[in-house]
């Protein structure tokens, strides 16, 4: 039974840390979207709690973060 050949792994690995080279200032940018989308939602989320202005603090904290996170992607693509 004939199998497929496999390749060289070294040259395979290679090819992934090279890819993953070019592809890290975006995966950078979109953890940090997520991450500006979860910390100043959770802000807003706690002025929620502590002020009982239940949801605006919530709803101005999750639009801080998709407007801060989203400017943060912009750039990293224009790069």
């Amino acid at each position: 039974m004939n199998r497929p050949s496999i390749g060289d792994p070294a040259r395979a690995n290679q090819a992934l840390q090279d890819n993953v080279q070019r592809a890290e200032p975006r995966i950078v940018a979109s953890y940090a979207l997520v991450g500006a989308i979860l910390l100043l939602g959770g802000g807003g989320y706690l002025l929620d709690w502590w002020a009982s202005s239940s949801p605006w603090g919530l709803i101005a904290g999750l639009l801080a973060g998709l407007l801060i996170g989203f400017g943060n992607l912009l750039v990293s693509l224009r790069r």
